[in-house]
């Protein structure tokens, strides 16, 4: 047994507060209680699975959602100790399930790197769930204990024997606090794939016991997550459906300059920046030190490269093309950093950003040494990599005139609102909603069925750009992409980054995208989408976007009308006047007549009157949005990269996976 193992014991876990609040103020602890924070409960417990493995002795984890949306995640790492806690005077593991800060993160012995940000663990998960139930095997002995809404049923005790190690935890979040209740298996997904490209040689399993056959018995879905490459897979993937520059991944993986680095970077054709960075596990979406490293090294390594080609130089004096390294070096780049720190210091608005100011020296040196030695030893690779560059720097001159456009007042529609804009009385930007309508004679409509005070429209001319596959200069030049900058009051363009969204003046708090619900409709709302994705990001991370859902049908039988989102809508309201399933309308906007049931099919926008579009899609009491947010940033970024750029195959493949109805043409 190593020294590591043997220290680790009851007085490894210190005390740092109680547990009172998180009950009281859940979101304080885990962000939210929607569906953010009611997955995050799972990653705290996973956490806890990972720091071992971080440690080196876990090496197999299971994660399972079980039948009535319990979750059971099970390790073979040590085993959270079970002796009596010296200052407790109770058993460590209920210190660690029953105190906020409690664990062997604090203790340096124990763990030297850790994930999590502040250390609430499963602490703040027992807390918030209506069973907790755990299960430990250390020593040769299993040990169990049982919860209820943070409170031990009963003191840990011994229950048999066991020739292995690890913890296993089974909780239930209380309903009585999340507003969601129904844990979706992609999310979680997302997160174990993520970790596994993180924890190279970690097996991470997946399963959902909740999926059922045709006939109604169990079949449950599973999955496993490993990387043997780690980071050099996971830029491989965000890759994937782009056009490489480079046939290969640099991949950099080191510890030699004071704290573990491990980088991998490639370029592509593409026109923007990609970089995901992490401390310890945690996505660090603000960025921090580490990322001001990798890119100084990236830029001094570059830079020194194209200082030594005097052809080059001369040529770009000659054609007075002037590159800005801190741009153009980073067009196509697709990069993903993470370090181990051993005592991380986060800041920025949202505690997601590194703060320590050495880590900064590590990455850049990591990165230089490794990137230099590739471009020597690649010079046919390095020739495209410059001349991309130069191509970037002559398109930035193209990008800044487009963008002065975009910041430029038109006084001939008054105030540098776009003519199409029917804007709202109230310039409370909280109290006040855009939609963005797709076409005129929506458009028209919505303006009359909409509340003046709070609720301004922006149609839009037929489908806008895909900024997939545009240049940057080309997407500010777009006249419906200028008129959704300037409607917004958004500007591109502050003090400290001349390429940052601007949002001080933002008009609207709330930008609902409201389109036909056919698959045009469904079409311009990704492709609006996308530009939000790529040019506004801000907007989505601060939760300002939402898709507007009109009803697919008006089902009616006498007096008694009821609008229908879906076909089982529809189907309920046929079964309970009469119907049968064999009485389904389908197609076109058409009536019916079905035991005197008449079903109406809405294909468009403009079939509604403005009260029918104000009742069921516009009024805030009645309409359903749908909140755009982002669960995972990297699988959002490939999920763009293969619906909206070149590549067919695996945009065809995801269609005929998720498409309920679909019709592929072959």
């Amino acid at each position: 047994m190593s020294e590591a193992q043997e220290n680790y014991s009851a007085s490894s876990i210190q005390v740092l507060e109680g547990l009172e609040a998180v009950r009281k103020r859940p979101a304080m602890y885990i962000g939210d209680i929607s569906e953010r924070g009611f997955h995050h409960l799972v990653y705290e417990v996973v956490d806890n699975s990972i720091d071992e493995a971080l440690a080196g002795y876990c090496h197999n984890i299971f994660i399972s959602i079980n039948e009535n949306n319990s979750i059971t995640v099970e390790d073979d790492g040590r085993g959270i100790p079970t002796d009596m806690h010296p200052k407790e005077k109770r058993s460590a593991l209920e210190v660690v399930l029953t105190v906020l800060h409690a664990g062997g993160k604090f203790n340096k012995d124990s763990y030297k790197v850790s994930g999590g940000l502040h250390g609430v663990g499963v602490s703040c998960v027992n807390a918030l769930s209506k069973e907790f139930h755990v299960e430990v095997c250390r020593g040769g002995k299993h040990f169990v204990q049982d919860y209820a809404f943070g409170k031990p049923l009963y003191s840990v005790k011994e229950d048999g024997v066991s020739d292995r190690t690890g913890t296993k935890v089974t909780f239930l979040p209380d309903d009585s606090i999340f507003t969601v209740s129904v844990y979706n298996y992609e999310t979680l997904a997302n997160r174990m794939r993520e970790l596994a490209f993180l924890n190279a040689g970690l097996r991470i399993t997946l399963t959902d016991k909740r999926v059922v056959d045709e006939e109604g018995k169990p079949a449950p879905k599973t999955e496993t997550f490993y990387s043997e490459r780690g980071l050099s897979e996971f830029v491989e993937r965000l890759d994937a459906n782009k056009n490489h520059l480079m046939n290969q991944v640099i991949h950099v993986n080191t510890d030699k300059y004071g704290c573990p680095v491990e980088v991998a970077m490639t370029y592509n054709t593409e026109f923007r920046e990609t970089i995901y960075s992490y401390v310890n596990n945690i996505n660090t979406h603000e960025g921090g030190t580490h990322v001001t490293g990798f890119r100084s090294g990236l830029t001094r390594t570059l830079q020194k490269y194209l200082d030594s080609d005097t052809k080059l130089k001369g040529q770009l004096e000659k054609d007075k093309i002037v590159i800005e390294p801190a741009t153009d070096f980073r067009e196509g780049l697709t990069a993903v950093i993470s370090v181990k720190v051993a005592e991380p210091q986060f800041e920025g608005q949202t505690k997601t950003k590194l703060g320590n100011s050495e880590v900064a020296g590590f990455v850049a040196k990591a990165i230089g040494e490794a990137f230099g030695d590739y471009l020597e030893e690649n010079p046919t690779v390095a020739k495209l990599i410059i001349d991309k560059v130069v191509l970037a720097a002559k398109a930035r001159l193209a990008s800044a005139k487009a963008r002065e456009m975009v910041q430029r007042k038109n006084p001939m529609s008054g105030g540098g609102l776009p003519g199409k804009l029917a804007d709202c009385s109230d310039k409370d930007p909280a109290k006040c909603e855009l939609y963005i309508v797709e076409g005129d004679s929506a458009g028209g409509t919505a303006k009359q069925g909409r509340d003046r005070k709070f609720q301004a429209i922006l149609p839009l001319r037929g489908k806008i750009l895909n900024v997939e596959k545009s240049q940057t200069h080309k997407v500010f030049s777009s006249e419906s992409i200028h008129n959704i900058y300037a409607s917004l009051g958004v500007t591109v363009g502050t003090p400290e980054d001349p390429n940052a969204l601007n949002l001080s003046k933002l008009r609207y708090h709330k930008v609902i995208i409201m389109t036909d619900a056919d698959v045009d409709g469904s079409h311009i709302d990704t492709l609006i989408l996308t530009f939000f994705y790529r040019y506004m990001k801000e907007l989505i991370d601060k939760g300002y976007v939402y898709i507007a859902t009109p009803p697919l049908y008006l089902c009616s039988k006498g007096k008694d009308k009821e609008y229908c989102w879906d076909d089982k809508q529809r189907n309920d309201f046929i079964l309970r006047h009469g119907g049968s399933l064999e009485d389904e309308v389908s197609g076109g906007t058409q009536s019916k007549d079905n035991n005197k049931i008449h079903v109406q099919r809405y294909k468009g926008l403009g079939e509604m009157s403005a009260e029918q579009l104000w009742d069921t899609t516009m009024n805030p009491e009645n309409r359903m949005l749908k909140q755009v947010i982002i669960d995972n940033d990297p699988e959002a970024d490939v999920c763009v990269s293969m619906l909206m750029g070149d590549e067919v195959p695996p945009r065809r493949e995801f269609i005929e996976a998720n498409a309920t109805y679909a019709e592929i043409d072959t």
